[in-house]
């Protein structure tokens, strides 16, 4: 099963197991033709009782069509768990809604069950980065070169934006993915969930004595991922989701309506996967 499949049996195996609340809005930024700006990559969405989801805007121009019809008003009073299930198919707008359901969904549990994790942690601290690791960053993740700033470590960025490569002559950028298996520490853009590349990126790490997720759009239970080696997924959980889309849709920092989200494997129950697999 991949982890998308199994992300989204996750999702529903909690709703059917807590009562989910209904949407009580959603935040679309506007499309921009060949990729979006900093302040236009995510959309949200709100449940009643203030918990949210928030989504990467990861779509080809082709789908331009689609997303601007989409209509924010129709969603409201929907349930969450409609979006959720068409996550893990072949169509990009559906699968965007889709993990925003999913982060949705599960961050209502967490806030019902006072489980979220270790909100104040420091994911890239977590790396435990020495001089002389090879690290590998899925994605490019402008925190992490900062992170590494005059340290004496290699930094491996696989990426699949070729431009990338051309654009930053002065770093080892490469679209040969198998550079990971040479890595004992990886980081990992939590955007290739939904690009349905972080099965195929795992695969790659089993040399790996730490894998990292971490991105705005992890803010799930972790359990997929843990039992497939991954030793951190840092997020954001939404404390209030309405003001939340009130911020998306003025592209705005999300302020006090996020704070970040850690989960650790090394202190890590497996709340998620008791929710479906009993």
């Amino acid at each position: 099963m991949s982890i998308m499949t199994e992300i989204r049996e996750m999702a529903l195996g909690l709703a059917s197991r807590f009562q989910i609340p209904k949407i009580a809005g959603i935040a679309f930024p506007p499309f921009f033709a060949g990729g979006q700006p900093r302040d236009c990559e995510f959309m949200a969405m709100a449940l009643e009782g203030g918990a949210g989801g928030i989504s990467y805007v990861l779509l080809p121009d082709s789908s331009a069509g689609q997303y601007r019809t989409l209509n924010s008003q129709a969603f409201i009073g929907t349930r969450p768990e409609q979006y959720a299930g068409a996550f893990g198919g072949t169509d990009p707008v559906r699968n965007m809604l889709g993990l925003a359901a999913i982060n949705a969904i599960c961050q209502h549990v967490m806030r019902i069950s006072g489980c979220a994790p270790g909100v104040a942690a420091d994911s890239l601290g977590l790396m435990n980065i020495e001089d002389g690791d090879r690290v590998g960053m899925v994605g490019f993740f402008p925190p992490l070169l900062k992170y590494l700033h005059n340290s004496k470590t290699e930094l491996v960025i696989v990426e699949k934006n070729e431009r990338l490569v051309e654009r930053y002559p002065n770093l080892h950028v490469t679209l040969n993915i198998t550079e990971l298996n040479s890595c004992n520490k990886v980081l990992c853009t939590g955007t290739t969930l939904l690009n349905d590349t972080l099965d195929e990126v795992l695969l790659q790490c089993t040399a790996a004595e730490h894998i990292s997720v971490l991105g705005p759009t992890a803010g799930y239970f972790p359990d997929p991922l843990f039992t497939r080696g991954v030793h951190v997924l840092g997020g954001r959980l939404v404390n209030d989701g309405m003001r939340l889309l009130q911020l998306v849709t003025e592209r705005k920092r999300w302020g006090t309506a996020t704070q970040k989200l850690c989960f650790q494997a090394g202190n890590y129950d497996g709340f998620g996967s008791r929710g479906y697999s009993g």
